[in-house]
């Protein structure tokens, strides 16, 4: 793909967003390998763009979503060096909106393009929430590595009795609260708990049972999380905290391990789960390796 096609690329796709969050390019599932190190997201009228690697034609590549940028409906282009130490955003025109939210089938999620690496928003998990807002009504949900909450958001739009959120960082916990009021959700119900995940099965396993748990931890986080080594703990201590007809959706990250990862482990250690379904990942996050992109994995547990 020549600049050129990408720039025809990035207009077709433009021509149908609105004021929710799109992905117009996914370099980084390596369908097209010359532009591998590159994403590009729609976010109402900012331009969102990642660079992973640095390379020689990045002034062209710049100068080229600047000329779209004006073009557009798009007011805004930021773009992150991730290749840099502490992965910088600079806003090359405009000037980012205060308060900056992205939204996701009509739900708000508070956004921050000037953070070191992430926004605060993983928007190739949006089936994923998009299941939860489905099979909610009337759950006591407990969210597991919660980050910024945008699991319990879709669950109390769906409905949900109560959601447990539990993270080690304050901070994603506090912008999670932000993200229930910027929905107008009622507080009740909801909790926010600062706690190493780890090491707090037993407070876990008092607010419970529930009805439905949510995994989704980082693949690799130094002093937190390691999915190779920490996974295996909480695939074990799943049947204390479920109830009879718990749903799990179990996720995946890393592109090194595959989905029989945590299907063969829930076999071993939690059996009274049954595995039902992988969730398809968005279209515009498509990968020639559909094992190394994002596995979403769904079990309910089986009555006796």
């Amino acid at each position: 793909m020549t600049l050129t096609e990408l720039q025809q690329h990035l207009e077709k796709n433009a021509l149908t967003c609105n004021e929710e969050f799109k992905r117009l390019f996914h370099g980084r599932g390596g369908l097209y390998e010359e532009w591998k190190y590159l994403t590009v997201d729609s976010i109402d009228t900012v331009l969102s763009v990642a660079l992973y690697f640095e390379k020689k034609n990045e002034t062209e590549l710049l100068e080229m979503l600047k000329a779209f940028t004006c073009n557009t409906r798009y007011t805004t282009l930021v773009v992150q060096r991730r290749y840099l130490k502490d992965a910088p955003s600079e806003v090359i025109t405009g000037e980012i909106p205060q308060d900056l939210h992205v939204t996701e089938n009509g739900m708000k999620l508070k956004l921050n393009l000037l953070s070191n690496k992430n926004s605060g928003y993983f928007p190739d998990m949006k089936n994923g929430r998009a299941f939860v807002r489905e099979n909610a009504k009337d759950k006591h949900i407990l969210n597991l590595f919660s980050y910024t909450c945008a699991f319990s958001v879709a669950a109390k739009l769906g409905g949900a009795k109560s959601v447990v959120n539990v993270d080690m960082s304050k901070s994603a916990l506090k912008t999670g609260m932000a993200n229930h009021a910027l929905n107008n959700l009622d507080p009740k119900g909801v909790s926010f708990l600062s706690y190493n995940i780890l090491k707090s099965f037993s407070s876990l396993k008092r607010k419970g049972p529930y009805d439905m748990i949510i995994i989704d931890p980082p693949s690799f986080q130094r002093g937190s999380f390691e999915a190779t080594k920490d996974y295996e703990k909480l695939i074990k201590k799943l049947p204390q905290l479920a109830s009879q007809n718990c749903i799990l959706l179990a996720s995946l990250n890393s592109p090194e391990l595959q989905s029989s990862f945590i299907i063969d482990m829930i076999e071993k250690f939690a059996p009274g789960f049954r595995f039902e379904k992988r969730l398809k990942n968005l279209p515009e996050f498509a990968s020639n390796d559909e094992e190394k992109s994002l596995k979403n994995l769904v079990f309910t547990r089986v009555a006796v």
